[in-house]
């Protein structure tokens, strides 16, 4: 073999290679980011971090460039990350505006507190301000430090890139939408990059000449199938798997009630300590209309389900659905509503009632002719502007009573009710409406029931007594409590309407709103806030379609129509007092404010058991998980790898435990070259390093003898082997310095060796 086949690659050669791993990681990082954008929304903050990232990898790279030691570039990276950071964010109280004092470390947690609110309060994509963009900034600035040890020093590119990878699926997982094929491309360019320079630099580090040659050709011929199959995977397959399910928004943390939760689980978003505007309504009718969202007919005993079905595509312009059927004598009335989205990012669309022509809307929406909905699977209702075009039946009382409820075209989700209904609910349904003359008095007997005086409306009681559901035994607890939110009295009126033979179902969606005082083209302005999201049930009447009732004690205008002797049929639209009913001072007494923490109906986020995180907090979180994960992962592999070894060397294995001992020394900074025979790495421990001859000459020959001589594994010498690696081990662990050690627990050069095994003596080929 001849001197050039152990060479080292030329300085220059091994400062391209440097930059270009350097470049792969900030390429990637950049990638891993472009999906956080649906989360949190580009601006200032984006080019402080690249900005703060390219400083870090460059002062990495320069450390290398000049052979320091790994530790010298972590300390010189952390220490350019704070200094960049207190130059963006703490000049005022730093010295020369760029060394932090004792001033700034004291207004991070501010800064941190500040972050935290926005987050809570927040609406994706998140507009960040100073305290979320400190956060963002040192995030990814911590991330690049992590990746450019994890790629550079480490040299485990297949691990930067699976945190790559794990980055940037976290906005998808938070608000799941289409796959974003450039980004995917783009990230999967980056991540083969970076393992094509990996294996080059390396191969250039032990080879030469032909053999240089031939294993460039080969990893780029893999590099190349590999990344053919990735672009093929993406761009081809991709688009022909099912698509996103609908998502629901949770409701819980990505604003002050700024989302439409459609699994009853409302009194998280109207707890919420601010109450913002969420949008604005201008119709042609003569009051505001209630704007439903989305219907839940399954009902299952404890879960009411979103309703889903067959969807036809929004179209730009003409009718989504077709009129609803009512009978020839019903009367009609035309209304136009625009309605302009605010502070609301929701996949469902609020519309009124019955719609049948939805126009002005921005992206990709579907609408769903079984429950008259809109929704987009991808999109968002936020920052939308949109008219909805409504033909609304006009029965008169005479004409509703003499309606049969439920009809053929119903399916069995409707009326189902599971086995085990509590009695109290049937009993009490049946006592309230015993001498109803129709189902629809039946229906008017229950809903004046539920809103006489004793019922109470409170966010806090179903908290507070345990039943804070939608379920039968919360529905149960409701009945006897007599105390609750919107949810309940829905859940409660629907549940009983079904034990009475009547096809009931829930709507989630918003009360009509109140009055602006500006008035548009002679409409005038409704403002609705997110203290009025709401829940309301519906029954089906034959001939006239699905008519709402409101059971909620103080909240909304009650379903009451008129004789048409007195001059026509009325529905809860064409209530004269609606404005008023419609934001009692229930509402808003109940929903605490921030000015008054702790007085009377306060209640805390998450106050009711349940966690409420943001996807902006989901992926703050998630990159601080993810570095200190990275952090901790290579000595936790180290670790597992030295205890596989030491089983094997306790069985006799000799070269696991001369494998260990490899492993040990190139960990401590003691080279360990793939050339380098048994005997020669042996006598440089004894010589140079001060190893015990004795240890390192049994294990030295017992490893010549399984590798040349084909020599068995011998149990009996297992205590041996395992001893004599633990004393040469200590022994080199005492004489390192103690940055050394640390170093070898933190980061384990090993990990990058491509064999721990003897080599075994092949003749070169000739030709």
């Amino acid at each position: 073999m001849s001197a050039s086949d152990t060479s080292s690659p030329s300085p220059a050669r091994r400062r391209r290679d440097l930059a270009l791993l350097s470049l792969g990681v900030y390429a990637g990082i950049v990638a891993a980011l472009l999906p956080v954008f649906s989360v949190i929304a580009p601006g200032a903050w984006t080019v402080g971090a690249l900005a703060v990232t390219a400083a870090v990898l460059l002062s990495g790279l320069a450390v290398r460039v000049l052979r320091l030691n790994a530790l010298v570039a972590t300390v010189i990276e952390l220490g350019v990350g704070v200094i960049l950071l207190t130059a963006i964010f703490g000049r005022s109280t730093a010295l020369l505006g760029v060394i932090p004092g004792p001033a700034t470390f004291a207004s991070v947690p501010s800064l941190f507190a500040a972050a935290s609110e926005e987050i809570r309060l927040g609406v994706a994509p998140v507009v960040p301000a100073t305290g979320l963009s400190f956060v963002l900034v040192a995030a990814v600035a911590g991330l690049a430090v992590v990746l450019d040890h994890v790629v550079l020093t480490a040299r485990m590119p297949l691990l930067a890139g699976v945190g790559l990878v794990a980055v940037s699926l976290i906005p998808t997982i938070a608000i799941p939408a289409a796959v974003d094929v450039p980004a995917v491309l783009l990230l999967a360019a980056t991540v083969l990059f970076l393992l094509r320079m990996d294996v080059r630099s390396r191969t250039r580090a032990g080879t030469s000449g032909r053999r240089v040659a031939a294993r460039a050709r080969g990893a780029s011929a893999t590099a190349i199938g590999i990344a053919a199959v990735a672009v093929v995977v993406t761009v081809a397959a991709v688009p022909l798997l099912p698509q996103p399910a609908l998502r629901f928004a949770s409701g819980t943390g990505t604003g002050a009630g700024t989302t439409i939760n459609p699994n009853l689980e409302l009194g998280n978003d109207l707890r919420q300590p601010r109450e913002v505007d969420v949008l604005t309504v201008t119709t042609t009718a003569a009051t505001a209309p209630y704007l439903r969202a989305v219907t839940l007919s399954r009902f299952d005993g404890s879960v009411w389900e979103p309703d889903s079905g067959d969807a036809v595509a929004v179209p730009a312009e003409g009718p989504v659905f077709d009129p609803v059927p009512v009978d020839g004598d019903i009367a009609l009335a035309d209304a136009t509503t625009t309605i302009t989205v605010g502070d609301l990012d929701s996949p469902w669309l609020p519309v009124p009632y019955p719609a049948s022509t939805v126009s002005g809307l921005e992206g990709e929406w579907l609408g769903i002719p079984e429950n008259r909905t809109v929704v987009s699977r991808s999109g968002s209702s936020r920052d939308q502007e949109y008219s909805a075009q409504a033909i609304v039946p006009r029965p008169t009382l005479e004409q509703i009573r003499t309606r049969p409820v439920g009809g053929d075209e119903l399916g069995g989700a409707v009326r189902d009710l599971p086995a085990d209904v509590p009695a109290i609910i049937g009993d009490t349904a049946r006592s309230v409406t015993a001498g109803s003359q129709s189902p629809y008095d039946a229906l008017v007997a229950l809903q004046s029931w539920f809103r006489s005086s004793q019922f109470r409306y409170s966010l806090e009681a179903p908290v507070e007594a345990g039943f804070d559901g939608a379920g039968m035994d919360a529905v149960a607890q409701f009945l006897q409590e007599r105390t609750g939110y919107c949810v309940h009295f829905a859940s409660a009126f629907a549940v009983m309407a079904r034990t009475l033979d009547m096809p009931a179902r829930i709507v989630v969606g918003y009360l009509p709103g109140t009055r602006s005082g500006s008035i548009e083209q002679g409409n005038t302005e409704f403002v609705v806030t997110s203290s009025q999201l709401h829940a309301w049930p519906e029954v089906y009447f034959r001939g006239i379609g699905w008519v709402p009732f409101e059971p909620t004690n103080s909240l909304g205008v009650p379903t009451n129509f008129v004789s048409g002797t007195t001059g026509g049929g009325s529905d809860p639209a064409d209530t004269p007092d609606q404005q008023d009913a419609a934001v009692p001072e229930a509402t808003r007494t109940t929903a605490p404010q921030l000015d008054d923490p702790g007085g009377a109906g306060t209640v805390t986020a998450g106050q009711d058991g349940t966690a409420t995180t943001s996807p902006v907090a989901v992926l703050l979180w998630t990159v601080v998980i993810l570095a200190l994960g990275a952090a901790v992962l290579p000595s936790a592999v180290r670790a597992g790898q030295r205890r596989s070894r030491m089983r094997r060397a306790l069985g006799g294995d000799a070269t696991a435990g001369w494998g260990e001992l490899r492993a040990s020394a190139v960990d401590l900074g003691i080279p360990s070259p793939d050339v380098e025979s048994p005997r020669a790495f042996a006598t440089r421990l004894i010589e140079e390093h001060d190893a015990d001859d004795t240890d390192v000459d049994l294990l030295r020959d017992a490893v010549e003898r399984a590798v040349y001589a084909e020599e068995a594994a011998d149990p009996a010498a297992g205590p041996a082997f395992t001893d004599a690696v633990a004393r040469v081990r200590a022994r080199l662990r005492a004489r390192a310095t103690p940055a050394r050690r640390l170093a070898a627990a933190v980061l384990p050069r090993s990990l990058t060796m491509r064999s721990v095994s003897p080599p075994v003596a092949v003749p070169e080929p000739v030709g």
